[in-house]
């Protein structure tokens, strides 16, 4: 379980974070692809599953739902694309802050400082 490791529920959150980074990416590459159906990840639901001991990621990908179909069947709105990729980049790098701030407190206790 996530949760009992030195780092808690923060590497299973990275872990969970870089993931959805791909699926996005992958959505804003294809926003002009005929028939190409965006994808997101349910954070809460991929992170309570990888606490659980199993790999949920891929369960808690789902389609998006567009706010305005497209003609060519691609359900990409680009500017909600870049925004959720955006603020899941902030969250990825202050989740890797914190991480590295934990690893700088664990080596200075190993040195004794």
């Amino acid at each position: 379980m996530a949760g009992d490791t030195l780092f808690g529920v923060h590497g299973a959150a990275l872990e969970v974070r870089s993931q959805r980074m791909g699926v996005l990416a992958s959505n804003i590459a294809n926003a002009s692809t005929p028939g190409f159906k965006a994808r997101d990840v349910d954070f809460k639901s991929a992170l309570a599953s990888l606490e659980g001991g199993q790999d949920g990621i891929d369960a808690a990908t789902k389609y998006r739902v567009p706010m305005q179909t497209s003609m060519d069947g691609n359900t990409v709105e680009l500017s909600s694309e870049q925004t959720a990729f955006a603020e899941n980049a902030v969250q990825y790098q202050t989740t890797l802050s914190f991480l590295n701030g934990r690893i700088s407190q664990i080596t200075r206790a190993l040195k004794g400082d």
